[in-house]
């Protein structure tokens, strides 16, 4: 089993005696397939109005656990409930309070886009009348108003995600799990796709969405959980971590003078780390009790260099997830 940097463990516990009870809750829950763990032991929560990113690499355990939440698997142990109901014991009020997107929409041949969601609303017992007023308003939601007669075999794969998404909200639920919304789309389409999820999320639908594509969750979520080998690593803010990777981030300085010659000023400071210097300018790892990077410019002013850049280097999301996972998979 892999552990995070201590520096991550746990990092929103402290948080959790004020927020509110999660809509999803996944405590102890582990799934097998033969000799492969899929889902070990993971305890995750989701809050009212989150968008939280489930972000791991392929065969991490992200659709194994959508589909378990879902209720289109048994946990092996553990328990999950959403909207206050068990997946084991209340399925059905589950799956209402749920709208499930899968990777792929599926083959529905010969059927246009209002016959197809015409069908689902159907499956939810709909009343007709209805059904045709709510599909009007969910095809003009997610943009698709002029491909309603349209088969939904010739739609582009970004018009099927929408449709999917669509299908997804024929019930109003509370909840969408998305899997893999943007895969396979081109930069248009999932930009599309992106201001889609943040006008639901203003809707007030918690969003519990799995993908490969970090900077499109780093916009979106405001939570994340980080998985690998089925096993979670990191589950909290996404600004908590990201927050505690720019601490220890390397600050970039350039001096007027001699790199060089700077460098060995701060080698000898007690606050610094680790310093090289690359294409000229300086790269400092200051000590980990130290926070602020103004030490650094003191120590060169003091020594009479004019230093004429400072700033710590960016972290996104993508810095987060390689510092805890180890890239393996199962």
């Amino acid at each position: 089993m892999n552990e995070p940097p201590n520096e991550f463990k746990q990092a929103d516990r402290a948080a959790s005696e004020s927020e509110p009870e999660p809509i999803i809750s996944l405590q102890q829950v582990s799934k097998r397939f033969d000799d492969t763990v899929a889902v070990d032991q993971v305890d995750l929560d989701v809050f009212p109005g989150d968008i939280y990113g489930f972000i791991g690499p392929n065969g991490a355990g992200k659709t194994t656990t959508l589909k378990l939440v879902a209720t289109l698997l048994t946990p092996d142990s553990g328990r999950i409930v959403v909207g206050g109901n068990s997946t084991a014991t209340r399925p059905r009020a589950v799956r209402r309070t749920i709208g499930y997107m899968p990777d792929f929409l599926g083959v529905y041949h010969g059927l246009t886009t209002t016959e197809y969601l015409d069908f689902f609303g159907a499956t939810y017992r709909i009343p007709p009348n209805q059904r045709r007023r709510l599909i009007s308003d969910l095809l003009a939601l997610t943009d698709l108003t002029e491909k309603r007669g349209t088969l939904v075999t010739s739609l582009s794969r970004g018009m099927q995600q929408r449709l999917g998404l669509a299908r997804a909200l024929i019930h109003d639920p509370e909840v969408l799990l998305l899997d893999e919304p943007a895969s396979g789309l081109d930069p248009r389409a999932r930009v599309e796709i992106r201001e889609l999820l943040k006008e639901l999320s203003n809707m007030g639908k918690t969003i519990l969405i799995s993908s490969h594509i970090l900077a499109d969750l780093e916009e979106l979520s405001n939570r994340i959980g980080i998985i690998e080998r089925g096993t979670l690593l990191y589950s909290g803010e996404i600004e908590a971590a990201l927050k505690q990777l720019r601490q220890s981030a390397l600050i970039e300085v350039r001096v007027a003078e001699s790199a060089s010659e700077a460098l060995k000023v701060l080698d000898a400071a007690p606050e610094v780390e680790t310093v090289e210097v690359q294409n000229g300018s300086l790269l400092v790892q200051l000590k980990e009790h130290v926070e602020n990077e103004g030490v650094i410019a003191s120590r060169l002013v003091a020594s009479r260099f004019s230093v004429t850049y400072l700033a710590r280097q960016s972290v996104r999301l993508e810095d987060a997830f390689l510092s805890i996972t180890e890239g393996k998979v199962q």
